[in-house]
């Protein structure tokens, strides 16, 4: 994972591979409250394979003929993965999306109620997962082994990484941009989102990218495939902007980024955040996951800051009551004090950061006032079996977290 050094487990990992087929790694949504079948929004519990579900929303919207705004969901989901997943479509009735699921690519529709209330990011307990672990030397042992660590992570508690979905697998160039946004550098964040081909992307891609880069902007946009619908939606505003200036400046790369959907632009920001978050979070684990350290800055469960540290702050802590925690860097967080405000402190001044940069002042709606997260989640429902095909692993973990920070673990290979 990038930016991510520490384990928690000593035992050697199984190696394996994953992701070899979409069914590997297969994961469904535990919401918090399931649609009441009254009411004048309508949700649809979807199975989709191969879809990631900002696509599948713009997809359903383009159907519709509505405005994506209409579209609400409690998480993303991975491309690379079979998932379930409820979507929300307001002011729409059922009968009006009876017909929807043979106008969609890779998605069926497994219910379609009716809810009082619309869909929102965050409301989800967390997520189910079901994964299979392939190629490892010795499936029976190795099924035995992730057991084992599977009880140690449940019990401690798994290191609260980010995964490479925050920043792309072939092209991890998510944080990049948002480094460039909180450096006021609009136009860097848009080179560095169309352009800037990387080595593991398709050549045909890396093409486009590359005719962009040389300023060859009517031949990339053209070159471009379906798949870059993104990069071509700013590059069709630049071309405009083109038309009408010699030169471009700052609002036209502001309205070239204005013109993504809004959980994509935001995006930026938070994955450098989390790239930094990531860091710190390895060089926190060292010592020690599941204890209190001099300094630590404590939350809850609903991520309320513990005020009071009590003698029984370990105690509370091994229960998974309360939590350490790292900073989401932004222009509010605060910091730790003591020696894990030290590590927080050498962070800024490594990257040469101050807290106030992340008010992105040309983007402000763009900027973060940053908040402390827990340096590890809770991880229920494990299991682990030898199967014909590999190690099949389960668990539960909390809405925001990685599977693949338990993968990780498991296999002590770079995993995505």
């Amino acid at each position: 994972m990038l930016n991510a050094e520490t384990f928690i487990t000593s035992q050697e990992g199984i190696g394996g591979r994953i992701r070899t087929n979409y069914d590997d790694f297969y994961v469904e949504e535990i919401l918090e409250n399931q649609p009441s079948g009254e009411g004048p929004n309508t949700w649809l519990f979807i199975d989709k394979i191969g879809r990631n579900t900002l696509d599948v929303v713009l997809d359903i919207a383009r159907e519709l003929k509505i405005n994506r705004k209409r579209m609400g969901f409690a998480g993303m989901k991975d491309k690379a993965a079979h998932t379930r997943q409820w979507i929300c479509v307001s002011n729409t009735t059922p009968e009006e999306l009876f017909s929807l699921e043979e106008k969609l690519y890779g998605v069926k529709i497994l219910e379609i109620k009716a809810n009082q209330k619309k869909l929102r990011i965050g409301q989800l307990v967390g997520n189910k997962f079901r994964l299979l672990i392939r190629k490892t030397e010795d499936p029976a042992e190795n099924a035995v082994t992730a057991a084992e660590m599977l009880e140690i992570l449940k019990k401690r508690g798994v290191p609260n990484y980010y995964g490479w979905q925050r920043f792309g697998k072939n092209r991890p160039n998510t944080h990049r941009v948002g480094e460039a946004l909180i450096r006021n550098d609009l136009k860097g964040a848009v080179d560095s989102y169309i352009g800037n081909p990387y080595p593991d992307e398709a050549d045909h891609i890396k093409a486009a990218r590359t005719l962009y880069d040389q300023g060859e902007w009517e031949e990339a946009y053209q070159s471009m495939p379906a798949g870059m619908r993104y990069e071509k939606m700013m590059l069709r505003v630049l071309l405009k902007e083109k038309k009408k200036k010699e030169e471009l400046d700052d609002k036209s790369y502001i309205l070239s980024l204005h013109s993504l959907p809004k959980p994509l632009s935001r995006m930026f920001v938070h994955a450098y955040q989390s790239y930094l978050f990531n860091w710190v979070v390895s060089e926190r684990t060292k010592l020690g996951l599941d204890q209190y350290v001099g300094g630590d800055i404590i939350i809850d469960n609903e991520e309320h800051l513990v005020h009071e540290i009590g003698d029984d702050v370990n105690e509370k802590i091994k229960n998974f009551e309360v939590h350490p925690t790292a900073p989401l860097y932004g222009t509010k967080v605060p910091l730790a004090s003591e020696k894990v405000g030290e590590i927080e402190e050498r962070t800024l001044k490594e990257y040469n950061l101050k807290r106030e940069d992340f008010e992105v002042p040309l983007m402000p709606k763009l900027g973060s006032h940053g908040l402390r997260r827990a340096i590890r989640f809770k991880i229920w429902g494990v299991s682990s079996e030898v199967t014909p095909e590999g190690v099949l692993v389960g668990f539960s973990i909390p809405k925001g977290c990685y599977a693949t920070a338990v993968l990780r673990e498991i296999m002590k290979v770079n995993v995505y």
